[in-house]
């Protein structure tokens, strides 16, 4: 412990410097690699938009358009399907029956209830 208290020798000094100088040209290689990869992939993203828009001058496509339709009315459909789970989960039915994904949360919000107050019992 009364070591970590000592101020560092001068060769502890230098070698702590050396240390700091390595990471920060670490740091700038890093820095320059990443920034070089976003260089490449906003050119790649801007030749595939030139490519795009000249592709749509020349001949309008209509396969990719009807593969986005299909891709949004499949997306569409699976958003349905999960709304409509959530419903039958949580919302009353006919009856007015209380729903099963209900009675789990007042169960669940019981329990923690009776965790808290015989925590407060033992405690106080």
């Amino acid at each position: 412990m009364a070591q970590d208290a000592q101020p560092l020798s001068d060769d502890e000094r230098a070698e702590l410097e050396a240390l700091r100088a390595e990471k920060a040209a670490r740091e700038q290689r890093e820095q320059a690699a990443r920034e070089r990869a976003e260089l490449e992939a906003l050119r790649a993203e801007q030749a595939r938009e030139a490519q795009g828009q000249k592709q749509a001058a020349a001949a309008p496509a209509p396969a990719p358009a009807q593969a986005a339709r299909k891709a949004d009315a499949a997306e569409v459909q699976r958003i349905k399907e999960a709304r409509a789970r959530g419903a039958q989960l949580m919302e009353p039915d006919d009856d007015l029956r209380m729903p099963l994904g209900q009675k789990v949360v007042l169960a669940v919000l019981a329990v923690l209830v009776a965790i808290v107050i015989g925590m407060n019992l033992l405690v106080g």
